[in-house]
């Protein structure tokens, strides 16, 4: 066994005895590469003539390092001599600057002077400097309870193997998934718990070394989708706003990577593709059914929630709010009726007081309206009892009045005093607005 190469190396060594209790120890027990280790020979009789030694498992020719005579101290090399051995006149044998090749089992034959031999048999494994192994992985990006991890730790050397998730020794319940030569990690379903940072390191008796982190995502969700408001979960409830106040609405979920968002109102998709849905103005239009969907691009999985979103009943109350609020001369201006009832059976406006001869128009229970004597032409109707004004002249300022009737008979009047600016000077007065039942 004639070592080749040039590696850095260490010893340690078993011992075997035959025939007479012949001993063979490496002395030091451990040696770096190219460190001198000593094969001490013990338990001679003291009566030997000569000894011959073997680096293999036989007394073959091929494997013989040296015969040495001891009357003489000549010491005839052999064909297994690298040049670094020498025979002590004790029986030991001396390796200078170990080589890996230099690993094995070493056989001492004697020649007593009675012409009998003794043989002594001795083992010297020779432990590598282990280089980094390398964690490989059949997927770094894995989705829960539907892929399987496996991770091989790939490293040139025979070595004990040990694995680290996130810095710490592997759980056991992970560990029940190692291969019989602990090289090899699988799980089956892979949870996000095992999501994190894998290691593996190799070891034998003199060196230890440990892979780079490998990192890996486990992806999951959405679950717990919930609408939250004020850090408070509305999901399935019925939120009360007031009139003209702003709403946030929030989106949330447990998921990785974090989900997609689409908004609806009422079943209609919104174009909104955040996590948080801003209703501002509040009004009897926005009223309805709100619904956050999470789709997660990784899983393909989706969870929704809703909430029911409502004027509070004190917003109820029907007011008129001119948009925009202070209208100039040559300008449209737009009478919104917010909280207008939902039984709606007619309504009509007037130009000043609730009579004949003031009323701009009506709209009839078929949803059409009609002019009355009052109108100009500029005037239009819509079905939430709102009026629009087109062209505004500094004689369409003054007092205009809104009449309801609902489907049970009850009446409602709103009154405003509009006031119109003239070109760009806005007038310094108030709205006004009147509730007479």
């Amino acid at each position: 066994m004639v070592p080749t190469g040039c590696s850095w190396l260490v010893l340690s060594a078993a011992v075997l005895s035959v025939g007479a209790e012949i001993s063979i120890t490496p002395e030091p027990a451990q040696l770096a590469p190219g460190d001198n280790v000593t094969l001490l020979v013990r338990g001679l009789s003291g009566e030997e003539l000569a000894y011959t030694w073997y680096a293999g498992p036989t007394l073959s020719l091929s494997y013989l390092v040296a015969s040495y005579i001891v009357s003489t101290g000549d010491e005839t090399p052999g064909p297994a001599h690298t040049g670094r051995e020498a025979v002590r006149p004790d029986g030991s044998l001396d390796i200078q600057g170990l080589l890996p090749g230099h690993s094995g089992t070493y056989i001492l034959q004697t020649l007593n002077r009675q012409l009998q031999t003794e043989v002594g048999y001795g083992h010297m494994q020779v432990y590598e400097t282990l280089a980094q192994p390398t964690v490989l992985a059949n997927a770094t990006e894995l989705v829960e309870r539907r892929d399987t991890l496996r991770l091989l730790c790939s490293s040139p050397s025979p070595a004990e193997v040990r694995w680290f998730f996130n810095g710490d020794a592997l759980p056991v319940a992970v560990r029940l998934g190692l291969s019989p030569d602990g090289r090899t990690l699988t799980r089956h379903s892979v949870r996000r718990e095992e999501a994190g940072a894998y290691q593996c390191e190799v070891r034998n008796p003199v060196s230890v070394s440990r892979s780079e982190p490998l990192n890996l995502t486990v992806y999951f969700g959405p679950e717990r989708v919930a609408i939250v408001q004020d850090s408070t979960t509305r999901t399935g409830c019925t939120i009360k706003v007031d009139f003209n106040t702003s709403l946030t609405l929030w989106c949330t979920s447990r998921s990785c990577p974090e989900p997609e968002y689409v908004w609806a109102f009422n079943g209609r998709a919104l174009e909104n593709g955040r996590d948080h849905l801003n209703i501002s103005g509040m009004a009897a239009a926005q009223e309805g059914t709100y619904t956050c969907i999470a789709k997660n691009p990784k899983t393909l999985l989706s969870g929704s929630a809703s909430v029911v979103v409502k004027l509070s009943a004190a917003a109820i109350s029907m007011m008129i709010v001119p948009v925009p609020t202070k209208p100039e001369e040559g300008q449209d201006v737009t009478l919104t009726v917010q909280g207008y009832p939902k039984d709606l059976l007619v309504y009509a406006w007037y130009r000043g007081p609730a009579s004949e001869p003031n009323r701009l128009l009506s709209q009839l229970p078929s949803g059409n309206w009609i002019a009355g004597p009052a109108h100009t032409g500029r005037e239009v109707g819509f079905a939430n009892c709102s009026l629009l004004v087109q062209k505004l002249n500094l004689t369409d300022a003054g007092r205009y009045m809104l009449k309801t009737v609902t489907v049970q008979g009850k009446t409602d009047t709103l009154e405003l005093e509009l006031q119109v600016a003239h070109g760009t000077a806005f007038l310094p007065s108030d709205t006004g607005v009147y509730l007479y039942k």
